[in-house]
């Protein structure tokens, strides 16, 4: 088929950041901490961020905000990423996306204020639909504490979690929601993802080589099979692998690599098209080796629907697709 006529790739960095950027009043992109939701009804809820494999929640790895030029339903537009941390299992993975119109419930017609409010300091654990949001990891929470009813979390292990790190002790005091939220060591350091336009050496290698070509369709049930097939194929003296490799290289701190439409695939009869991929790099800032196993990965690479159908608010289950570490040199 054609080749895609996407743009020039875009490249995410991973910079330290004010609080106040990373809300979601001001449309970041952005690796870690609590989630930044777009809109603020409608999120997936506890069984939808929790991992597959092994039924624990899932944590809040990155989101990028990725409005659509054109398309008046998607003039703001954040696709979210999740994935499971937790020892022994470590490999669960979702994505969802959400988009809104300019003129929407949750947030001014005209561009966010440069300058911060002291009220966005502080950790906001209800959004303006009413939602309240998990203490521990700002996910939807629909469980409450049975004594004090004012707590909120996604899970029973969540609550267990708080329980012990000193909400059984400040449950009975009158000031104890005063937002001094203890480090649960669940979620990831936080940074703001930069955006830059990619200098090209090699216009025709915009995205590692498995998903090199422009137009791959796939059955839906053998997809990850077939991906595999062809990721376990690449070899080092690949002339296309490695003008990827050099291409990277000019930039060896990027952890995201974006270009909607690069290429595309078919799961279930449905088209989905590329829209980023997660470098490895970006494990060198989520502090979460452990002795044993812990997350990684060789390139997570996210595809959306073509047509970024509209749901109302809410938000839609995409795909991701995780290439392991090969231990080829």
């Amino acid at each position: 088929m054609a080749a895609s006529r996407a743009g020039p790739v875009e490249l995410g960095f991973a910079e330290l950041a004010p609080a106040w950027r990373l809300r979601s009043e001001q449309f970041p992109s952005k690796v870690g901490g609590r989630p930044a939701w777009l809109g603020a009804s409608g999120l997936p809820g506890p069984g939808a961020l929790a991992c597959a494999l092994c039924g624990r929640p899932l944590s809040f790895l990155l989101r990028v905000y990725a409005p659509l030029p054109g398309r008046a339903d998607a003039f703001h537009r954040g696709i979210f990423l999740f994935c499971c941390r937790e020892p022994p299992c470590c490999a669960g993975l979702r994505v969802f996306r959400n988009q809104l119109p300019r003129k929407n419930d949750f947030y001014s017609y005209e561009p966010p204020s440069e300058n911060p409010s002291p009220e966005t300091e502080s950790v906001c654990l209800q959004l303006k639909s009413g939602a309240h949001l998990c203490r521990v990891c700002g996910c939807l929470g629909p469980k409450t504490c049975s004594r004090c009813h004012k707590v909120y979390y996604c899970s029973k292990e969540h609550q267990t979690l708080d329980w012990r790190l000193g909400h059984k002790q400040a449950c009975a005091q009158p000031d104890h929601l005063d937002h001094r939220i203890p480090d649960h060591n669940f979620l990831f350091p936080e940074f703001e993802i930069v955006i830059e336009t990619e200098d090209e050496i090699f216009p025709e290698v915009k995205i590692i080589p498995v998903f090199h070509h422009s137009y791959v369709y796939f059955s839906g049930e053998a997809l990850e099979e077939e991906l595999d097939s062809m990721a376990k194929h690449e070899s080092r003296e690949d002339e296309i692998f490695q003008k990827f490799k050099t291409q990277i290289a000019l930039e060896p701190e990027q952890i995201l690599r974006c270009g909607r439409g690069i290429a595309s695939i078919c799961i279930s009869g449905a088209k989905r098209i590329f829209e980023f991929q997660v470098m490895p790099q970006l494990l060198n800032y989520l502090k979460a080796d452990r002795l044993g196993k812990s997350i990684d990965w060789g390139i997570l690479a996210v595809f959306t629907c073509a047509e970024s159908c509209s749901l109302d608010t809410g938000y839609t289950e995409e795909f991701v697709w995780k290439q392991d570490v090969t231990n080829t040199p």
